[in-house]
């Protein structure tokens, strides 16, 4: 059967930043579904709650895995969102899993310190929209520049829905997960900053850094991104194969 691909956004961003994926999964001949998480992109008008997030992330999975194989997607919020997910103890129904750019445990100190990052980036008369633009334009390509803001940005969810990480507990989660993972970071990611203990916590599973690349690596290097998607699909599809 197919492999059905599920794929998660991070915070402020939408199911548009994932364009580059669903134009390769679409040639691939890979279904795929992306979602938008309560708060953001079509779902603005919606408050955040971590269960309500875990939900549309259960949702998305369970629907597909009724066509095939799931393999889940997630990236900075999404992905540990995805993680969290992933490792519950009523295992989910997933084959594999890709978390992106999200090797950052939500200790307080570390999220407190992003939340007034991000609380004065807000606080501007544009949001930080115009430094955001700036630092886009530095590091994405023409053809994935306008991805992360197609849906828009989720201001009001923001110190909210970084609030509720705190009650992650992927400690205890992430070892608990029992498909074929990948962590894949870029190279200069700030939320690189808990790799060792993640490498600790799953020491099965595959980490991949993608050299000169900053946080969003799956817009700066699409190709390379693809190019790892397409790893984890041969993998999770040699086992049909070979039985077959």
């Amino acid at each position: 059967m197919v492999i059905q691909v599920v794929l998660v956004h991070g915070i402020r961003t939408s199911a548009t930043m994932w364009r580059s994926q669903e134009a390769y999964l679409t040639e691939r001949g890979n279904p795929f579904v992306t979602v938008d998480l309560p708060g953001h992109g079509t779902r603005m008008n919606e408050s955040f709650t971590l269960s309500g997030a875990l939900d549309t992330i259960d949702q998305a999975v369970r629907s597909s895995a009724e066509r095939g194989p799931v393999l889940l997607v997630g990236h900075s919020m999404g992905g540990l969102l995805s993680l969290e997910y992933a490792g519950q103890l009523d295992a989910p129904p997933i084959d594999g899993l890709i978390a992106a750019s999200c090797t950052g445990l939500p200790r307080r100190r570390a999220l407190a310190t992003y939340r007034l990052f991000a609380r004065t980036f807000d606080s501007l008369p544009d949001h930080g929209d115009r430094i955001a633009e700036r630092v886009l334009e530095w590091t994405l390509p023409d053809a994935t520049r306008a991805d992360f803001a197609a849906g828009g940005y989720a201001y009001d969810a923001q110190d909210i829905a970084l609030e509720s990480l705190r009650e992650l507990d992927l400690e205890e989660a992430v070892p608990r997960i029992s498909v074929p993972t990948w962590f894949i970071n870029g190279q200069f990611d700030q939320l690189r900053i808990h790799e060792r203990q993640f490498r600790m916590l799953k020491p099965e599973a595959e980490f991949i850094v993608v050299p000169r690349t900053s946080h969003l690596v799956t817009a700066m290097r699409p190709r390379v991104f693809n190019a790892l998607l397409a790893v984890a699909l041969t993998t999770l599809e040699a086992p049909q194969a070979s039985g077959s």
